[in-house]
């Protein structure tokens, strides 16, 4: 009987693989200066004309993406022209740190990015001077835990991904070795 080929976690690939190869390809002496990820903030917003039926459907669709709950976002101030009044909720976010991040990270790299159609590779421009990137998602469908069948509006959501690269250029090697496809 041939045994099955286990492929490591992220995390485990991140302690073992990843690290000694960020310290080789940026020249970093101190091995406490090698980039490693923080965090991962996922964001859901919404008008202020959507009823309190399908903000709950939101949230408990981040919940299931996520794995945890979120917090909701109030309205600090109120805008007429946008029909918003101070305290109404207008999004929920996450964030999501140590095993949590990894597992999320592994599923949007081999099963959510995959899914989009006419997928050519993430712009490298999205990085936010200290070594941040966030992607833009359109829908809540490429998630393999969201039924499309059940879906009455389609929701899209920022992911940042907050690293301890202190520049873009650091940050861009580590998430490529983490498997992040950049278009070319």
């Amino acid at each position: 009987m041939v045994a099955p080929i286990i492929i490591p976690s992220l995390r485990e690939r991140y302690k073992k693989e990843i690290r000694a190869s960020l310290q080789k390809a940026l020249d970093i002496k101190n091995p406490m200066d090698i980039p490693g990820l923080k965090k991962i903030v996922i964001n859901m917003s919404v008008n202020a004309t959507v009823d309190k039926d399908q903000f709950k459907t939101m949230t408990e669709e981040l919940t299931k993406i996520a794995g945890q709950k979120p917090v909701v976002t109030m309205a600090r101030k109120s805008v007429s022209n946008f029909k918003l009044r101070e305290g109404m909720p207008i999004g929920a976010k996450v964030t999501l740190r140590g095993q949590l991040m990894y597992e999320f990270l592994e599923r949007l790299l081999y099963v959510v990015l995959p899914r989009i159609r006419d997928f050519r590779g993430i712009s490298k421009r999205a990085f936010d001077g200290k070594g941040n990137y966030t992607l833009g998602l359109t829908e809540q469908t490429l998630f393999p835990e969201i039924d499309p069948d059940r879906v009455k509006r389609t929701q899209g959501m920022d992911i940042t991904i907050v690293t301890s690269a202190k520049s873009n250029e650091a940050a861009l090697e580590l998430l490529k070795l983490l498997g992040m496809p950049f278009e070319r």
